[in-house]
């Protein structure tokens, strides 16, 4: 079926907006909107440009070729073939220089709504999902809240180098009523320049630093020096051509957004330790994708080695609880440089094809439906991640295969009636102290420097022995208490981890990893102002030891970044699939 153009709708001016003309479209009011949440973004001076899996335009359907639109041509037939038939991509072409000059730009093409095949605009969380997936970036949110007049009469533009903002509904609406959900305020004379920008040369607008990642997200081949640059690591550390191959790789595959870059990226950085680039990159990367893209290099090299067979499905479905087994073994092919480490590699997707594990997200199906009847049930909450934790152990070690079993398989956790651990994992200084303080509801805290101040110093390290098992002793009487328990120590690496477990499985305990990204360069600022700072050459060594937990090593995980907030979980059943 052939494709209808569809021009953008006009977009109404708020009441107060001073850029509207006398023959621009104002709104009537606010009540479109009134009682619901509304997004608001930047305004971005570019090009309204429209985009389809198989062609686009500009506002005009039938729009003439002008040099400015060459870039978002090659972006279109990158991404064009994951725009579902009969569905549209709005957004605004950047790369033309009109009013207002842009130098740190994340791309040349920024999507601020998509319309499915009924003519339907997505819900905004959607939009972004559906852009980021494709590679798209969305244009920065300004404010989110349930519509206020006086709010957004509140909010400020930076009229030298902002256009405006606009307003729209969070949830979805249909084309007919746009006028209502969707509005803007725009800087008074906001086109100050003489002639049309489409009449003169073309300008570029500058790309920032986040550019190389939106670049890689939406299928453009990396820049192994731009993104070593972003990510702060050194060029002798970086393996290009294996980013090269990982890419190709991954587009055989069809994969885009996210995924793709962090397959990229761990066939780029493979050779980092896996802890100092989650600590490092959750900055500039953001949690999520830092822990994805770590967790790929750590788990790669093990498929380059050989494997029982007998255990091999096992250890391929607990190896998918933290990263995609297709872009896993991507990067573990474009990083083999040895003929046993690529058969290995090759075996190993044989193996992952036979046990359904090479979609996009292969648990998706057994979390869905477990979901779906825990719900039903009322089962919510940490009752309900205690039974996906178990149930997908359970899938791993093929005792469970369908939604049924592992309902029948989970009935004993259902009522939420086991202890609580929180087991705190960082070097000194990444703030787990602090985030225990923060705990909600009644819990105890074990705390190894309290037990050592206790006994006179805790900065004395030769009573280890004794203050651990002391530790120990009052983590098992408080989960055997019923109670929630913060444990608080390093906990560096998985041997110091496991005699905390031994005692919460013993107790039936949900075991909740909370793991502080925290980079080194932070540490030491901190290390330098704290009551109690630990040497430094003891500093150095813990970030030496420290392994990081997986996803399924606990039954969930969070990801703490350098400000306490838990930016990334798993193992909660409403979270986001890996």
């Amino acid at each position: 079926m052939a494709r209808m153009p569809t021009p953008y709708p006009r977009t109404p001016h708020l009441p107060w907006s001073p850029g509207a003309s006398s023959d621009d479209v104002r709104s009537g009011g606010l009540g479109g909107f009134a009682g619901r949440e509304v997004v608001v973004t930047e305004k971005l001076d570019g090009e309204n440009t429209t985009l389809y899996a198989d062609g686009l335009h500009a506002r005009s359907v039938d729009s003439a070729h002008h040099p400015s639109r060459a870039w978002v041509k090659a972006l279109q037939g990158r991404i064009g073939a994951r725009i579902p038939e009969g569905w549209r991509v709005c957004g605004e072409n950047m790369y033309a220089r009109h009013s207002i000059p842009y130098d740190d730009l994340e791309s040349y093409f920024y999507g601020f709504s998509v319309w499915d095949d009924r003519d339907r605009c997505l819900d905004w969380d959607a939009t972004v999902r559906f852009l980021r997936a494709l590679g798209v970036p969305a244009p920065p949110v300004v404010w989110r809240g349930t519509c206020d007049e006086r709010a957004l009469r509140r909010l400020r533009v930076e009229t030298g180098r902002q256009e405006g903002f606009v307003v729209r509904t969070v949830e979805g609406f249909t084309r007919a009523d746009f006028a209502a959900r969707v509005a803007k305020w725009v800087r008074p004379g906001h086109v100050t320049t003489s002639t049309h920008w489409m009449h003169t040369g073309v300008v570029p607008n500058g790309l920032g630093p986040a550019a190389a990642l939106w670049a890689v997200r939406s299928g453009a081949a990396a820049d192994p020096q731009a993104l070593a640059l972003h990510l702060g690591a050194a060029q002798d550390d970086t393996d290009p051509e294996a980013a090269a191959e990982a890419g190709a790789r991954l587009d055989t595959l069809g994969t885009r957004g996210d995924a793709r870059l962090a397959g990229v990226l761990a066939a780029l950085l493979h050779r980092t330790p896996r802890a100092r680039l989650m600590t490092r990159s959750a900055a500039p990367l953001g949690v999520p994708l830092a822990r994805r893209v770590a967790d790929l290099v750590g788990l790669h090299g093990a498929l380059h080695r050989p494997y029982p067979d007998a255990e091999r499905r096992a250890g391929l479905v607990r190896m998918s609880f933290a990263a995609r087994p297709a872009v896993l073994h991507a990067v573990a092919a474009a990083t083999a440089r040895e003929k046993t480490a690529r058969e290995q590699a090759e075996w190993s997707a044989l193996h992952a094809e036979e046990a359904a594990l090479m979609s996009e997200a292969p648990l998706r199906p057994l979390r869905d439906g477990l979901r779906e009847e825990l719900a039903r049930d009322g089962v919510g909450g940490e009752a309900a991640d205690r039974c996906w934790a178990e149930a997908r152990e359970m899938y791993a070690q093929g005792r469970v295969g369908s939604v049924r079993e592992a309902v029948a398989a989970t009935w004993r956790w259902r009522d939420g009636g086991f202890p609580r651990l929180i087991h705190l994992v960082g070097p000194s200084g990444s703030g787990k102290s602090a985030f225990a303080a923060r705990t909600e509801g009644p819990f105890t805290c074990v705390s190894l420097d309290g037990l050592r101040a206790a006994r006179g110093s805790r900065a004395d390290q030769k009573a280890n022995g004794d203050v651990l098992r002391e530790g120990l002793g009052r983590l098992d009487d408080a989960l055997g208490a019923g109670g929630t328990v913060v444990w608080d120590a390093t906990s560096l690496n998985p041997h110091q981890r496991s005699l905390v477990h031994a005692v919460a499985r013993r107790r039936d305990a949900l075991i909740t990893h909370a793991v502080f990204l925290t980079d080194e360069d932070e540490l030491t600022r901190r290390n330098a102002t704290r009551a109690h700072p630990v040497p430094a050459d003891v500093l150095a060594a813990q970030l030496r030891r420290f392994v990081p937990p997986y996803p399924g090593q606990a039954h969930r995980s969070w990801y703490v970044d350098a400000e306490g907030t838990v930016g990334d979980r798993d193992g909660s059943l409403d979270g986001e699939d890996p």
